[in-house]
């Protein structure tokens, strides 16, 4: 859908471009605001590529879940360090009776969660991810989705980051994340207590 986007925006501009050397000037002020909005679509596009790569990577790590009525907030969270865009507070697979948070750490398409989780949401819009699919570890990345309409499909797919920081001397192992768990973190891309996991594989 991705590249099908960016063929469509710049495939758009050439032809309109095209056009509009066959027609009057007055052609061109019509055709003005795409002219202006569709390169910076498809600069949009080609900055999600990333993104959408390291998607790949989670959903080959990890598979799908079906969480239901996860805290979520806009306001900064006060364990996370650096920018956030939102979060989404996960169990931890080593202790379900610890919430971890991860961050939207990009404010690139994140629009549609946020109108879902500010605190002054409409029910109406909350209610849209009061289930939620997720796809990862949260100890270190994640993916989360919405449902579709049916519920049997994940849709508005978008890449969660752990953000916490070791500066409490917490570490992976303090997560009760094992080797195996910590291997399979970098497959996706380890963010978190980078000195900590360091100081542990030193011998």
């Amino acid at each position: 859908m991705n590249i099908g986007g960016l063929i469509g925006w710049i495939g758009g501009w050439v032809a309109l471009l095209g056009i509009s050397t066959y027609t009057p000037n007055w052609v061109v002020w019509i055709f003005m605001p795409y002219f202006v909005y569709g390169p910076y679509r498809a600069y949009i596009q080609v900055r999600y590529f990333p993104a959408a790569f390291h998607m790949r990577r989670i959903l080959r790590t990890y598979p799908w879940q079906v969480l239901l009525n996860v805290p979520s907030g806009l306001t900064k969270h006060p364990d996370v360090l650096g920018r956030q865009y939102g979060w989404f507070e996960i169990q931890n697979p080593a202790n379900p009776e610890q919430l971890l948070p991860l961050v939207f750490p990009r404010h690139l398409r994140v629009e549609w969660w946020n109108r879902r989780i500010a605190p002054r949401a409409k029910p109406g819009l909350k209610a849209q991810i009061k289930v939620v699919w997720f796809a990862g570890d949260p100890r270190f990345a994640g993916l989360i989705a919405a449902p579709t309409a049916n519920g049997k499909a994940p849709r508005r797919l978008h890449v969660l980051q752990q953000q916490m920081g070791p500066q409490d001397g917490r570490s992976f192992a303090d997560w009760g994340a094992t080797p195996e768990d910590i291997e399979r973190g970098r497959r996706v891309g380890i963010r978190p207590s980078q000195p900590d996991m360091r100081r542990e594989e030193a011998p």
